[in-house]
């Protein structure tokens, strides 16, 4: 499933050194503006205790993960939306992804320039949120007069769109992003997905701290929350410095005590993954065997012919029923044979939407 979450922001806030920890690709990482140029790409594990004891269980030859890719995105200034800086190429680069992950520069430290010469991440915010209003207000004015046209003109399709794009219109002319525009119905929401939106797209703001902020906050953080409270947005506090740190330890034990010392219960990248795989509207069901023990990502409120499809597209064509074991059940009584005589496995038809952790088992006829 080839969704991607951007990691975007201003320039030198810490972007690519977070991307150097979640990827197995590897930024440029230095300290001056615009250091990224061209976006880099790279896929990651996402981290799920539930794989790891389903491995244990059923000892399989291969133990596969489910994943998410990440989009290290050049870094945005003032006038992007007029091709200022790389604005031309980071809105482009953008609009490419599914969801955002907002990296705001939440410590001071001297020795690290920053693009406005001073740190503020709620100022930091806006610059970004106005320059994706602005190019957002562009095309919806452009699609909206050729609807408001068909429209008037007897076409129920182009008015009801034109309706939308009003509002829409309405929100960013009052500095607001679309994504707080209420839908009236699915048929809406179908509507917008297809308009490409850049600020309709779901967003993180992750909060890049120092050492000493990683487990609290800081007043920089407190400030952000207070900013994106109305939105509906996540808020992720991380240390980049820490993270980077953490990379670089081979022995998972050593980073265990680490990031005890630090006072956290696991490190924040797994928190960044595992919020950016969420972030898309993304779950996982398994499928779990001698052979194999493997996370399928599906999108959620998948029915079960979707999940099949997944694995391969003849499961999905000859779809015929699920057998389906939940996962506190499978791992309570540890095998198939076990869960079935106890009656804790479902067999499930064409309409049953697949639960996040599911383990699932397919029959098809092609």
């Amino acid at each position: 499933m080839s969704l991607k979450c951007g990691i975007v922001g201003l320039p030198n806030v810490g972007k690519s050194t977070l991307f150097n920890c979640i990827s197995s690709g590897k930024a440029q990482s230095a300290n001056f503006p615009f250091c990224t140029i061209e976006p880099n790409l790279g896929s990651t594990n996402v981290p799920d205790k539930r794989l790891e004891v389903l491995s244990e269980i059923c000892k399989p030859q291969r133990t596969i993960p489910a994943t998410v890719d990440i989009v290290d995105i050049a870094g945005l200034v003032k006038g992007a939306s007029h091709g200022e800086g790389l604005g031309n190429q980071f809105l482009a680069n953008i609009r490419e992804c599914d969801a955002i992950l907002h990296v705001l520069r939440c410590f001071d430290d001297g020795n690290i320039v920053h693009v406005d010469g001073s740190v503020d991440p709620v100022r930091d915010k806006e610059v970004v949120d106005t320059e994706l209003q602005i190019k957002d207000l562009e095309t919806v004015e452009a699609r909206l007069g050729k609807c408001e046209k068909a429209g008037k003109a007897g076409d129920k399709e182009a008015a009801k769109l034109a309706a939308l794009l009003t509002r829409y219109r309405d929100a960013l002319l009052q500095g607001k992003s679309c994504r707080s525009v209420q839908f009236v119905n699915d048929e809406e929401a179908a509507l917008a997905r297809d308009l490409f939106l850049l600020t309709n797209k779901p967003v993180m703001y992750v909060c890049n701290v120092d050492d000493a902020s990683a487990v609290s906050g800081n007043d920089y953080v407190d400030a952000v929350r207070e900013a994106v409270k109305d939105e509906g947005a996540e808020i992720l506090v991380i240390s980049a410095r820490t993270e980077a740190d953490i990379a670089e330890m081979e022995d998972y034990d050593d980073r265990q005590m680490f990031l005890e010392e630090m006072g956290l219960q696991e490190s924040g990248v797994v928190r960044l993954i595992q919020g950016a795989y969420h972030l898309l509207g993304l779950q996982t069901f398994f499928t779990a065997g001698s052979d194999e023990c493997r996370a399928w990502t599906i999108h959620k409120g998948d029915k079960a012919p979707k999940a099949a499809g997944v694995i391969h597209t003849d499961f999905e064509k000859g779809f015929i029923r699920a057998e389906v074991i939940k996962y506190d059940d499978f791992v309570n009584l540890k095998t198939e044979a076990a869960c079935r005589a106890a009656g804790k496995l479902g067999v499930e038809g064409k309409d049953y939407v697949v639960q996040d952790g599911d383990i699932m088992h397919f029959l098809f006829n092609v």
